[in-house]
């Protein structure tokens, strides 16, 4: 039987070697590499795009847009890592776990944009309670996060590494991030939430906090409410998983680096469940569930392969 073709094209960057670490030892799949001195020849980039049965994309999002231009035929799958596709009608967002009919659109699909990492948290929290009719469409919602340093791309990873970044920064202070219409365009919010993004002095991790004034919400929904509309949402799901309101109550804090490693997620519903507010917090590995391995578990559904291979 011959082995599906596997190309990470920008291999060589955070999230492509993560990807490749998850890849490289499968005996299902052929891994195959562009050689370093050929790595910027559009070329040799071409030929490999192309003879490929599945190239994962972990550029920028204009070379990104390259890559998928030079494809010439009909057959080679995509999966991007980039932000460039994410909202696009034309592709497949790649979070499984998102519907229930996602992942068999996931598996039939030729071009699926991975998502990103604050998104994954977010709208594993938000996008149950809007199909719920929980949280209305139009809800003021905000959404506070932090995530380790490696999410922040080269210039942020370098002021680390070399001391310069400080404990705790926030960014995104204009609130023109680029992760905001994602989250609205998956989650099914026709309002823009606030975005409150941060990153702390760790390489990898994050928590997706969304506060609920459960008081102002029509119907006045209890905490018990919110959390069955999760454990509704991802009952039986392989990565997705709700923390029961017992186990939430029982913790005094909650660490963003607790699933590194891994492509899990987890859901927390914290709150007195005789009270009118809620915090519900996602917790996952940035470079994990909101990035490699998302790609990898969707490179499986695509290809027909264990969904967890690698994972």
């Amino acid at each position: 039987m011959t082995l599906p073709t596997i190309f990470i094209d920008g291999e060589a960057g955070t999230t492509g070697l993560q990807i490749r670490d998850r890849l490289i030892g499968r005996s299902d799949l052929n891994l195959v590499s562009i050689d370093p001195a050929r790595r910027k020849d559009p070329t040799a980039r071409a030929e490999l795009l192309n003879a490929a049965d599945l190239v994962i994309l972990c550029l920028p999002d204009e070379a990104a847009k390259d890559a998928v231009a030079m494809i010439a035929n009909d057959t080679t799958r995509v999966v991007d890592a980039s932000t460039a596709y994410r909202v696009d009608p034309a592709w497949t967002y790649g979070f499984a776990e998102m519907s229930k009919g996602q992942r068999a659109a996931i598996a039939g699909s030729t071009r699926v944009s991975n998502p990103g990492c604050y998104p994954t948290g977010f709208i594993g929290l938000v996008r149950p309670l809007v199909q719920a009719g929980i949280v209305p469409a139009d809800w003021p919602v905000t959404v506070n996060a932090v995530s380790g340093y490696s999410g922040g791309g080269k210039a942020m990873i370098a002021d680390y590494e070399q001391g310069r970044g400080g404990p705790f920064r926030a960014y995104g202070l204009t609130q023109k991030h680029k992760h905001v219409p994602e989250m609205m365009a998956h989650t099914g919010l026709t309002g823009r939430p606030l975005f409150a993004p941060a990153v702390g002095a760790y390489a990898q991790g994050m928590l997706v906090e969304v506060p609920l004034q459960l008081w102002a919400l029509p119907g006045a929904p209890s905490v018990g409410d919110i959390h069955a509309a999760l454990t509704d949402a991802y009952a039986g799901e392989r990565f997705v998983s709700v923390a029961s309101l017992q186990e939430s109550q029982a913790l005094s804090g909650l660490l963003p680096e607790g699933l590194n490693g891994t492509n899990q997620m987890r859901l927390f519903v914290f709150g007195d469940p005789d009270g009118d507010q809620a915090r519900l917090l996602a917790q996952l590995d940035n470079l994990g569930k909101g990035a490699s391995g998302a790609a990898v578990q969707n490179l499986n559904l695509m290809l027909g392969l264990d969904e967890g291979a690698g994972l």
